[in-house]
């Protein structure tokens, strides 16, 4: 089984929204590992890794967000895995 992993940062209306705990949600769901936190900037940060498809379906859950956020840019880039064994919400 092969793994992969991206570095998400999503701006917009994206904190006091519940987008972490839906992202947490949403990451079980879709089987993915890694963590999600808010900056101070008011961007959310996402590590994401695992299987390459369920690793773009969370991908493209992160670019709509949960219901009461207004996503306006998100920025992916390639990252290391790290073996996470969970998605947890970091800060």
């Amino acid at each position: 089984m092969s793994s992969t992993a991206v570095r998400v940062r999503v701006s917009g209306r994206v904190q006091g929204v519940a987008f972490r705990w839906e992202a947490q949600h949403a990451a079980e769901g879709f089987g993915v590992t890694g963590w999600v936190r808010n900056e101070p900037d008011g961007s959310v940060v996402a590590h994401v890794e695992g299987e390459p498809r369920a690793v773009e379906e969370m991908v493209a859950w992160l670019r709509a967000g949960p219901p009461a956020a207004r996503v306006s840019n998100v920025a992916v880039r390639e990252a290391t895995t790290t073996g996470a064994t969970s998605f947890e919400i970091t800060g």
